[in-house]
């Protein structure tokens, strides 16, 4: 068996800067947590060994007691790193790329076990070594000297340690941007500045918005809709949601000059359960499903009176990414036998691929020169929604997984109590695509669902 993880990030460095930490294995900890220690035994080349050790006890004394020391198989400075992990009948192979391109370098890691032994030390080791891989990265950019540029955007994302957030701010902090992040819970391990703020008044959290240069104020502030849908819970959600978007609105008021860009997040559910309705950026709203159109509707409102030249409200579908926990949820499912379709299952499944998501919200900011979004609101949505149905033989089909019976409405409900969350998430959908992204140009990198998932999921 083997399983295998490609993973790609532009960095506003020059190769041979990245190289000087990229290059010296024994700095590997310093911008991978995962990784407790690195010991070689030479000076890095070709044939050259050593021993490293994994972050956590279980792992480290696992693996510091059956694994041999790794070889280094490539080791061209400034472009390719290569090692490789002797495993109990298995074996760990990683590589780090490295390739010049316009204002910077593609880093690409690629991991990959094989062997009888891949499935266990793939999550002993291999799944905390891509663990926030992206915001590695970030530590790897800083590490070799990344600054800001001196036109860099000041951005400040509302809610940035959640999983999106955690994605954009070390995307833009790899290109180069300054970020701030706000949040109710400051995480330590971030190698971003965090500024703790309750979410709903004013504080010294303003002060973030007050810089000389260009200000982007991204907000993804707001609770998980993964819970029971219960009056209070919904309540919770959208208080989370409008409570902290007014209180970024009257922030900007106060302010000497409007902020830049502005990106506020909504969400495609605002259309609630559309049946075979086809939802675009001028589809009217609903009367929906109160953990749906009920949250989505006041958050979009209080948004009005946002003091912003530019700005976008994103109505962001599922996001598919490997750490996420919708997908994380169907996986799991799916390899326990649960991968048929879920109710009628032709409820629509409207999705983007990570990568698709951090390239409309850098457009919206005006990094990408090539694409221009107006004010207003945009979806966020590949081209190419699937039902459910589909949704779930694509995973089945790459998860190597065979046919799976249906699982009826009733039982999921039943489930869905057993797992706190709300039954309507996998019973609902809509069918949403972007006209203003087609009239803009934009072209997804990965616009079918087979495509996402085959970048997405292990090989």
């Amino acid at each position: 068996m083997s399983r295998t993880t490609v993973y790609k990030q532009f960095i506003a460095l020059p190769p041979e800067r990245l190289w000087a930490v990229l290059g010296d294995l024994t700095r590997w900890p310093e911008w991978n947590p995962a990784v407790a220690s690195v010991a070689l035994r030479a000076s890095p080349a070709v044939g050259v060994t050593g021993d490293y050790l994994p972050a956590g006890g279980v792992s480290a004394a696992v693996h510091g007691r059956l694994a041999r020391p790794f070889r280094i198989t490539a080791c061209e400075p400034g472009r390719e790193l290569r090692i490789e992990q002797p495993e109990p009948a298995g074996a760990l192979r990683i590589s780090w790329t490295l390739r010049a391109r316009p204002g910077g370098s593609e880093l690409t890691q690629r991991l990959e076990l094989d062997g009888a032994s891949a499935p266990v030390f793939w999550q002993v080791i291999g799944s905390r070594l891509q663990t926030d891989i992206r915001i590695s990265f970030a530590r790897l950019a800083f590490a070799a000297g990344l600054a800001p540029a001196p036109d860099a955007i000041d951005v400040v994302i509302a809610g940035g340690t959640g999983a999106l957030g955690r994605h954009i701010a070390a995307d833009l902090a790899c290109r180069g941007q300054r970020v701030t992040i706000l949040t109710r819970h400051p995480d330590p391990a971030l190698p971003f500045p965090q500024i703790r703020w309750d979410g709903r008044t004013q504080g010294e959290w303003v002060n973030a918005l007050r810089g000389p240069g260009r200000l982007a104020v991204i907000n993804l502030a707001g609770r998980l809709v993964d819970c029971r849908p219960t009056p209070r819970n919904v309540e919770m959600l959208r208080r989370s949601r409008v409570d902290s978007t007014a209180a970024l609105v009257t922030a900007s008021t106060t302010l000497d000059r409007p902020i830049d860009y502005w990106i506020q997040a909504g969400t495609t559910a605002i259309w609630s359960d559309a049946g075979e309705m086809r939802c675009t950026e001028t589809t009217p709203l609903p009367v929906g499903l109160p953990q749906m159109t009920g949250v989505a509707q006041p958050w979009e409102a209080a948004f009005e009176g946002a003091a912003a030249q530019r700005w976008i409200i994103l109505r962001t579908s599922i996001v598919l990414d490997p750490q996420a926990r919708a997908l994380r949820r169907l996986i799991a499912l799916t390899k326990a036998g649960l991968g048929g379709s879920v109710g009628r299952g032709d409820q629509w499944f409207s999705w983007i691929h990570i990568e698709d998501w951090l390239a409309i919200v850098r457009a919206g900011l005006g990094l990408d020169p090539e694409i221009d979004l107006p004010n207003g609101i945009v979806v966020a949505a590949t081209e190419n929604p699937v039902r459910n149905r589909e949704l779930m033989t694509a995973l089945r089909r790459r998860l190597r997984r065979p046919p799976a019976p249906p699982t009826p409405a009733p039982l999921l409900r039943i489930g869905a109590v057993f797992l706190r969350t709300d039954p309507a998430l996998g019973l609902t959908g809509r069918h949403a695509t972007s006209e203003v992204l087609a009239r803009t140009g934009f072209r997804f990198r990965h616009p079918t669902l087979d495509d996402a998932l085959a970048d997405l999921l292990p090989r």
